[in-house]
């Protein structure tokens, strides 16, 4: 993993907008529709070329294809390469409706909700050995993007998967004893899904909303201890499924999910970050531009990072559509910087900007002027934290005779 040794490098969380040609073709695919297949490849492989090209020329240095070959989200994209579920429909309500930030809101989720357009909704039943099923589709996926990449000048490429505990995360297990075995056994098939990205010479990131998240779902009535406790053991599972793969290819994103609600019970990040470092990755893609969050940079006063790994915090939303100035987005990176060494940290997004195929957490204009904005300041924060370093050398290489002298005469005066 490429560190900011002479500036700070760029990225973003890895879910861009899909544009209308591509939905319509997942639309159908998630339904079980027919479509075109050919058409459907054209489509993919044209639309990734072109977001690869927007996200060069904005300048951002560490990018992804967009994620524009999952269909239906982030994390229920794995449904279409586990084997072993069973889709089922759905028949008690929305599933997402529960947890105390939309039991104390209840009437803003039920407006966000129907904005959102939330309709039918699959329960996801294991029935059978889980196994990894998606080869062709995950090779699809690296194929575009890798050819996508020619021709254009970029710091490095990662593709953002689900972790282990993400991986379609409201499953139901009809077939294991116990749910901790279920979740091995995703483990283990999802380590084929991260080392084939890394065997192609892509960065991967796992992508784990579910661990910050499942605090607001299980306390009350559980307690943070029992909480920490579940937490600590998908860390273990996390670290299983990316075993004997090298580190410093692996990116972990840990946030409080996409949505842009009140968020008023999430974990805070100072009772969960000791475990979010324990995950064997290279990189910590954690939120630190909401409102909700920013606050908890101070934490790095304190908290350290595990050798030679690098913080990519989000100094841009992903949430709101105003548009963050530039010389804010440098304020929250050399604060950071100046915390945890200049080298160590790679400005980014606090989330992606389409986690389902059909949302848009901003307009796809906002999306790629707030892409505008993180590279015009993370200049602004490299010439500050690099410039003024440099000047401090050169005074330090070659003091003026005379400063020398001024500075003598204070110790003789003492000595007489």
């Amino acid at each position: 993993m490429k560190r900011s040794h002479d500036r700070i490098l760029t990225t973003h969380v890895g879910s861009l907008i899909r544009p209308p040609a591509l939905r319509a073709f997942l639309s159908a695919k998630e339904a079980g529709e027919p479509f075109d297949h050919a058409a459907y490849a054209k489509c993919l492989n044209d639309s990734v070329a072109a977001v690869v090209r927007k996200q060069a020329d904005i300048g951002i240095d560490v990018i992804s294809d967009g994620e524009f070959g999952k269909a239906i989200s982030w994390a229920q994209y794995a449904l279409f390469r586990l084997g072993g579920f069973e889709r089922r429909p759905f028949a008690g309500g929305n599933p997402f409706a529960r947890g105390v930030d939309r039991t104390r809101f209840a009437e803003f989720y039920a407006e966000l909700d129907a904005r959102d357009k939330i309709e039918t909704v699959m329960d996801s039943v294991v029935v059978a050995p889980i196994t990894y099923t998606g080869q062709a589709e995950l090779r699809q996926d690296i194929d575009n993007f890798k050819q996508a990449l020619r021709g254009v000048h970029v710091v490095e490429a990662f593709l953002p998967v689900a972790a282990p505990s993400s991986a379609i995360p409201d499953r139901k297990n009809e077939y294991y004893k116990r749910d901790d075995d279920l979740q091995q056994a995703i483990a283990d098939a999802m380590h084929a899904e991260y080392k084939t990205i890394i065997d192609a010479g892509l960065l991967v990131q796992l992508d784990d909303a579910r661990a910050a998240v499942s605090y607001d779902r299980m306390v009350p009535p559980k307690s943070l201890t029992e909480y920490r406790a579940w937490l600590a053991r998908q860390v273990e599972i996390t670290n299983h499924a990316i075993k004997g793969l090298a580190r410093e290819k692996i990116r972990y994103h840990v946030c409080w999910g996409s949505w842009p609600g009140p968020h008023s019970s999430d974990v805070p990040f100072k009772g969960i970050a000791d475990l979010v470092l324990k995950v064997r990755a290279g990189g910590y893609s954690i939120e630190l531009a909401n409102p909700r969050h920013e606050h908890e940079w101070r934490l790095w006063e304190h908290l350290k990072l595990p050798k030679d790994t690098v913080l990519i915090p989000g100094v841009i939303s992903h949430a709101t559509n105003i548009v963050e100035h530039p010389e804010l987005i440098a304020e929250r990176i050399v604060r950071l910087a100046r915390l945890v060494g200049r080298e160590n940290v790679i400005a980014s997004t606090d989330c992606g900007f389409a986690q389902v195929t059909y949302f848009a957490r901003v307009h796809p204009q906002i999306m790629w002027a707030k892409l505008e904005a993180l590279v015009a300041g993370a200049r602004l924060a490299s010439n500050e934290l690099w410039r003024k370093r440099a000047k401090s050398r050169v005074v330090k290489r070659a003091p003026h005779a005379a400063a020398r002298r001024r500075a003598a005469r204070p110790i003789a005066r003492a000595a007489r």
